[in-house]
């Protein structure tokens, strides 16, 4: 978080291993910003759609940024600046001069603007959820913070403050000041004021003024109402995550300047390392060697994006693999799912299948009630085919094929892939792939689904999950509920509050009970899947009492669904539901009920879960995280647990903390870990 000057104005895993030869064009793509030749390019900054339009910020992030480079290249000693930056703009936004996206959205921007306040205030910040020298997430601006330009005089220039943000994000540095303990006992048993470098000066001011510091520390003890105020003009050059506010910072703390006695994130977090130290070890540092020369990089270039109309093209396996362990009922069921209760208003829909050849099922149908829904569930595949080869890059054609249909182009599109064999020819269409501008979601079933599909997902930015064989995982439901609009919008977008699955002997029962919190009510549906014979007898109530019947569900025989919707806004509280099984055999019972925002001004509570990376080896372990938040302010004190299903093994489940201790970074940050 940047500091605020005092002298002025105030998931499922996969082991996989990827064996794909990539042409040259394809080396430096699909993995966010990339340093080339001294530069980054890639940078992605995208605006809220809850930010008002006015076009004095987009001149303001454009001087922000611009500012921003030639400082870092001075501050790094000649050996980065930006270079290329895309600026995504909402879609709510009225002015039409902008580009088409093609696989830019919202979740993928390294800078979010936003016009909500969070934990910090309005304060810029980098949500950090990993250990010192790991990059963070995001870098948070608000509105205010760009567009009021009476903030300078507290933070510094925009600029300097992108710098100590960028530090943050990038190369995984911490602050060097605590507003929390301003002051500390050294060595010697004296108080000294926390700051980075010692050699910053300033004055005590006390409750009517300046005063000398024996009125402010009586017997090693800080007296109330006094502060160190820091001069506005300084000797020392250091240090940039301290205070960059400050006209000579232009440096970060090197080994010779660093302070390793105060008590800062910082030495917390790197083991007393400075951060120049911690920069210079990055891979951004160990690849590059300061330019030649005195000459100043060029600026950087911009580039103005905008989506359009959200397209969405299902692409699905109908191939005889399908058949086994009930993959292609849990697909259709996965995809009625998607298109009854997930995908957003307004957005195009088209359906492809594919086994050897692609087909498509549907052209483009624009979702504006649920009768469009309904016809969309209608063109969903109904049996599988007797060819097991698959043909992935067929598939997607035909997707490319049915998105082109609205503009001409399948920029900005989103292809939701579906697959459960080995197709040994994906390379052949990744550069197809790339500049389709589409964004492919793959969904692998059972371990027989190719281990090179992951890389459609890495060159276009789009998510990648793992399905196993179980009949009691509800891991294909949960990977449609994941994949959203991508346009930050959480107000319009579906919130999954339970998703449970369980086998259930005749004559058993699953029964539960679900929170619905008052943030969200909305378009609340509570649905029903099973495997074989008939549904179960099903009762809710909600939290008032009343019940509702098996009578009053919307059953679906041929997809084994059953559906209750909640008019108006569901009550908040607790929701019991009961599942009979009341037939003679096991039943693979298994309850998903989602909602969307209650109140326009009130954002849901949102859990983003995610890992450090998605394979591994033992004894290596995985870090699992999961970012807990309602808008932009951290949910404490929640009890978090995540399930890893291995591809044969059962689940396991373990409870994620936000303590400070293990794998968690920073207490009570909304960010649970383990």
């Amino acid at each position: 978080m940047t500091h605020r000057d005092k002298a002025g104005t105030v998931c499922n895993l996969k082991i996989v291993t990827l064996l794909v030869a990539l042409s040259p064009e394809l080396l430096f793509l699909g993995a966010g910003v990339q340093l080339r030749d001294n530069g980054y390019d890639g940078l992605l900054v995208a605006i809220n759609p809850q930010v008002s339009e006015d076009q004095n910020l987009i001149p303001n992030i454009k001087e922000m940024i611009t500012e921003a480079s030639f400082y870092l290249f001075n501050a790094t000693k000649r050996r980065v600046f930006f270079r290329n930056i895309k600026i995504l703009i909402p879609a709510t936004w009225k002015a039409n001069h902008y580009s088409q996206v093609k696989q830019e959205s919202y979740e993928k921007a390294n800078v979010i603007v936003t016009d909500w306040y969070g934990a910090h205030g309005g304060d810029p910040y980098t949500l950090q959820y990993r250990g010192c020298g790991k990059e963070g997430k995001h870098i948070y601006f608000t509105s205010e913070f760009l567009l009021n330009d009476d903030l300078t005089a507290g933070y510094g220039s925009r600029g300097r403050v992108f710098v100590h943000e960028w530090a943050h994000l990038r190369w995984g540095v911490f602050d060097e000041y605590n507003n929390e303990k301003p002051f500390y006992i050294n060595g010697q048993n004296q108080i000294k004021v926390t700051r980075c470098s010692s050699d910053i000066v300033g004055m005590f001011v006390c409750e009517k003024g300046p005063c000398p510091e024996e009125n402010c520390i009586i017997s090693q003890l800080f007296q109330e109402g006094c502060m160190f105020i820091y001069n506005s003009t300084q000797n020392t050059t250091s240090s940039i995550m301290f205070m960059q506010s400050l006209s000579s910072v232009v440096e970060f703390c090197n080994s010779s300047t660093h302070n390793q006695e105060a008590p800062n994130l910082q030495n917390q977090m790197c083991n007393l390392r400075s951060t120049w130290d911690v920069i210079s070890d990055s891979s951004d540092f160990n690849h590059s060697f300061p330019m030649n020369g005195t000459a100043l990089p060029p600026p950087p270039t911009f580039s103005l994006v905008q989506a359009g109309d959200k397209v969405v093209c299902l692409v699905l396996d109908v191939s005889s693999n399908m058949a086994e362990a009930d993959r292609f009922l849990r697909q259709q069921q996965a995809a009625e799912f998607y298109l009854m209760q997930i995908v957003e208003i307004h957005t195009f829909v088209g359906i492809v299948s594919y086994n050897s050849k692609g087909e498509i099922r549907t052209q483009l149908h624009q979702i504006n009630n649920d009768d469009d829904r309904k016809l969309l569930v209608s063109y969903l595949p109904a049996m599988v085919s007797s060819e097991a080869e698959t043909s992935i890059c067929s598939g997607l054609k035909r997707g490319f094929e049915v998105a082109e249909k609205l503009n001409g182009r399948a920029y900005g599109s989103v292809m939701i892939l579906v697959t459960s064999g080995i197709d040994e020819h994906i390379s052949d269409c990744l550069l197809t792939v790339f500049r389709s501008g589409s964004t492919i979601h793959t969904i692998a079933l059972g371990s027989s689904a190719d281990n090179n599909l992951e890389e459609l997902s890495h060159l276009t930015g789009g998510l990648k999950f793992f399905v196993p064989d179980k009949s009691n995982s509800n891991s294909m439901i949960d990977a449609f509920s994941r994949i959203s609009s991508g346009t930050g919008d959480v107000l319009q977008q579906c919130i999954q509050l339970e998703s449970v699955g369980e086998n259930v002997e005749p004559h058993h029962q699953l029964k539960n009970t679900v929170t619905v919190d008052n943030s969200v009510g909305n378009d609340t549906a509570f649905l029903v899947t099973w495997q074989t014979s008939g549904p179960p007898e099903m009762v809710l109530s909600d939290p008032n009492g009343r019940k509702y019947f098996t009578r009053n569900f919307i059953i679906n025989q041929a997809l084994r669904t059953a559906r209750l919707w909640i008019p108006g806004t569901a009550k908040p509280g607790l929701w019991t539901y009961v599942l009979n099984n009341t037939h003679h055999s096991r039943q693979a019972l298994k309850v998903t009920v989602t909602s969307r925002a209650s109140r326009s001004a009130q954002p849901p509570a949102t859990v983003d879960a995610f890992v450090e990376k998605d394979s591994t080896s033992f004894p290596h372990p995985v870090m699992i995280y999961a970012n807990v938040r309602k808008g932009f302010y951290p949910v404490l004190n929640a009890t978090v647990t995540a399930t890893i299903e291995p591809e044969t093994e059962d689940p396991v489940t373990l409870k994620l903390f936000d303590d400070g201790a293990g794998a968690d970074v920073i207490k009570n940050d909304g960010i649970y870990s383990r």
